[in-house]
C-alpha cells in the first residue's frame, strides 16, 4: 500500500521505516528538509510540499499525520483536506484530544473525506517491537487501511483494533496514558521507599530484576525501570522534573465530568506538577504557619 507520512519526528520516522520494511511505499513529508532526506535514504519517496504529497499518492489517498497535537495538527489536517478529494482518508496518529478528533471527523465527513484517529503507544521501541494502536473511525474507512495497522502492530492480529467511532481511538489512548501515570508513580514511590531503608543496603537494580520474573508486578514499565537502574542506580544525572504531555490531565478532567472517582491517576498528575517547582510556595507557607502558631524554627534562604 502507498501512503504519506506527514511528520518525521522520532516516532513518525520510526513508523515510516517499519512500513517500508513491511513492503509499503511511503511518501515522506516534514518541514525539516534533513528529516526528509533521512527518510529518502531509508527508501521513502520524499515530498517538499503538501501539493506534492497529494500528487504522488494514488487515489483513494491515505495520509498519516504525526505532528504535535493542537494547532500543528489542526493546520496540517485542514491543509490536507484542501488538497484531498472525496473518498480519501486522513489518519491522525498523534496525541490529539478526542473532542478535537470528533470535531475534525465531522468537518471532514462534510467534505466527503474519511477521518481515522489512532491512539498510538510504543514510543521509541515501536520500530522493533511494533505499536499498540487504538483506532476510531468509520468501519469501512478503517478496513481500507487495515494493511497499515497490520504492519505497524506487533503482529497482524495483535496489538491493534477499531474500538469505536471517530474520537474513540484518542479517547481510549487518553485513558491508557492516565493509567500509565498511576503505574509509573507506584513504581517510583515503591523504589524510593526501598532506597530510604538504608540499613538494609538494598540494590534497587537487583530487586527490579527479581521482580521482572514471576512477580505479580512484572510489566514492560518494570523492564524499563530495571534498564534505568542498571545504567545508574542513583539516577545521578537526572533532574527530578517530570513533564506531562496532556493526556493525564485530560483523563482527570473526563473523570470529573463523568462523576468517576480516579484518585490514583489524579494524584499521579499532581505529583508531576509538583516535581516542576523547586521551591513550592505552599511549603514555604506551611513553614511560616508553624513558626507563627508554635514558634517552630524555619530555614532561611541563604
Amino acid at each position: 500500500m502507498k501512503l504519506a507520512m506527514i511528520g518525521l519526528g522520532k516516532m513518525g520516522a520510526n513508523m515510516a521505516t517499519r512500513l517500508l520494511n513491511g513492503g509499503h511505499q511511503v511518501i515522506a513529508y516534514d518541514l525539516n528538509e534533513a528529516a526528509i532526506q533521512i527518510a529518502e535514504a531509508a527508501g521513502a519517496e520524499g515530498a517538499r510540499t503538501l501539493d506534492a504529497v497529494a500528487a504522488k499518492l494514488p487515489t483513494p489517498r491515505a495520509a498519516w499525520v504525526m505532528v504535535p497535537s493542537g494547532k500543528p495538527t489542526e493546520a496540517t489536517i485542514n491543509a490536507l483536506a484542501d488538497r484531498f478529494a472525496p473518498g480519501d482518508t486522513i489518519i491522525d496518529g498523534g496525541n490529539s484530544n478526542y473532542k478535537d478528533s470528533v470535531r475534525r471527523a465531522t468537518m471532514l465527513k462534510e467534505r466527503g473525506l474519511n477521518f481515522v484517529d489512532v491512539g498510538t503507544s510504543g514510543g521509541v521501541w515501536g520500530l522493533a517491537e511494533g505499536y499498540s494502536m487504538m483506532i476510531g473511525g468509520d468501519a469501512q474507512a478503517v478496513e481500507r487501511v487495515r494493511p497499515i495497522f497490520e504492519t505497524l502492530a506487533p503482529a497482524p492480529d495483535q496489538g491493534w483494533g477499531r474500538v469505536g467511532p471517530a474520537g474513540s481511538g484518542h479517547f481510549v489512548k487518553m485513558i491508557h496514558n492516565g493509567i500509565e501515570y498511576g503505574l509509573m508513580q507506584a513504581y517510583a514511590e515503591g523504589f524510593e521507599i526501598m532506597k530510604a531503608k538504608q540499613e538494609f543496603n538494598l540494590s534497587l537494580s537487583q530487586i527490579a530484576e527479581i521482580w521482572r520474573y514471576g512477580s505479580v508486578v512484572r510489566s514492560w514499565l518494570l523492564d524499563l525501570t530495571a534498564n534505568a537502574l542498571a545504567e545508574d542506580e542513583n539516577l545521578t544525572d537526572i533532574k527530578a522534573w517530570v513533564p506531562d504531555s496532556g493526556e493525564g490531565r485530560w483523563t482527570v478532567f473526563e473523570a470529573v465530568d463523568l462523576d468517576v472517582a480516579a484518585p490514583v491517576i489524579t494524584m499521579a498528575l499532581q505529583r508531576r506538577l509538583r516535581s516542576r517547582d523547586e521551591a513550592p510556595f505552599s511549603d514555604k507557607l506551611l513553614a511560616a504557619l508553624r513558626n507563627q502558631f508554635g514558634g517552630h524554627a524555619v530555614k532561611r534562604e541563604s
